[in-house]
């Protein structure tokens, strides 16, 4: 595994838009922007119905469950990590500040276990293969996608902690449905819910941001020490709130989450590295981190990917960098900059 420099944190504001020349300003230059940086989650953990050491595994890992199974979460296998962000950025701001980037960073631990697959797959690849919706992967592997959390039995962001049971109230932690803490999208009716059971409940969870690996051509084995980045969509207002709700109470808490085929006890899904690691204390690994750029005031009109109030050729190179990703020029939400979200910031010109 080879030795990464451990992240330094950086918070800085920039007070005037002047400080950058607006064909190099990316978006956390822009007037009144908080670069907020997070080396190390406040809490990793392994969300797992059999996990008996909750918060100090070595390493966590995310899976489906088997195609058709009754038991269990379709999403079987999760990775929560939470960031205490109240020493970067302010909280009690509600509206008054905007997110403009957030981007979680997870390091593989497994060597060349699972293929890289960086678009949606269909729920109908994830039943039982004798069910007559069910359709065959078109290509290698299962994306690896980041989302919100949500609470149930009693649990909140303030109270649930590393330690805290998978379960409550004496339910089976065999059964769907159950865990305290949980992967959390948001339906048609933006309301945030529950999504472990995406595919035995025949939908598909939108990600809030599909992991991408810089350099690794999809359906290629992932080695150990790849860096799977998150560029969370920001520009969807619920997304957008969530944030906000966690920034204002000082604690941003998201998942890591995939449908990773396996069987009964076995198959070969990704793993990643958690703080309690030894390579980290070592300086050799790094947990997840987590990169804020937040901004006074209210959200930039669509387009305006810099935040400067105006929609140029300043925000197209920045979609041009972000070109063929999921990245923050997203501006459709399908998960890709392409020629869809270059019309639409050709609209909003000027």
């Amino acid at each position: 595994m080879q030795i990464r420099p451990t992240m330094q944190i950086r918070p800085t504001i920039a007070l005037a838009a002047a400080a950058c020349t607006a064909w190099l300003l990316a978006p956390a230059c822009a007037a009144g922007t908080i670069n907020a940086s997070f080396p190390a989650p406040a809490l990793d953990r392994w969300m797992y119905p059999f996990n008996s050491t909750p918060g100090t595994r070595p390493v966590i890992s995310t899976f489906g469950s088997t195609p058709g199974a009754t038991d269990f979460d379709s999403r079987d296998g999760q990775m929560l990590v939470r960031f205490d962000t109240a020493a970067q950025v302010p909280t009690g701001q509600g509206t008054a500040l905007t997110v403009t980037r957030a981007t979680l960073t997870v390091e593989v631990a497994n060597d060349l276990v699972f293929p890289y697959d960086n678009t949606p797959d269909p729920w109908q690849c994830f039943v039982a293969a004798s069910d007559p919706a069910w359709q065959a992967d078109a290509d290698a592997g299962q994306p690896l996608e980041c989302f919100g959390v949500g609470f149930r039995n009693g649990w909140t962001l303030a109270s649930f902690q590393e330690t805290s049971p998978y379960t409550s109230g004496g339910a089976s932690f065999l059964a769907p449905g159950v865990r305290n803490a949980y992967a959390a999208g948001f339906d048609a009716s933006n309301n945030l819910i529950d999504i472990s059971q995406s595919a035995r409940q025949r939908f598909d969870a939108t990600a809030w941001a599909t992991g991408t690996i810089t350099g690794l051509a999809p359906g290629s084995l992932v080695p150990a020490g790849s860096q799977v980045r998150f560029d969370l969509n920001v520009a969807d207002p619920n997304i957008q709130a969530y944030l906000r709700s966690g920034i204002n109470d000082g604690r941003v808490m998201l998942a890591v989450s995939s449908l990773t085929f396996v069987q009964q006890q076995s198959g070969n899904f990704p793993a990643f590295i958690a703080k309690e690691n030894v390579y980290v204390q070592l300086g050799l690994a790094s947990p997840a981190r987590l990169e804020l750029d937040v901004q006074d005031g209210p959200a930039c009109r669509l387009g305006d990917l810099n935040c400067d109030g105006r929609v140029n050729g300043a925000d197209l190179g920045i979609m041009l960098g972000d070109w063929g990703t999921s990245g923050p020029s997203d501006l459709n939400g399908d998960h890709v900059v392409d020629g869809s979200d270059l019309g639409i910031m050709l609209g909003e010109w000027g």
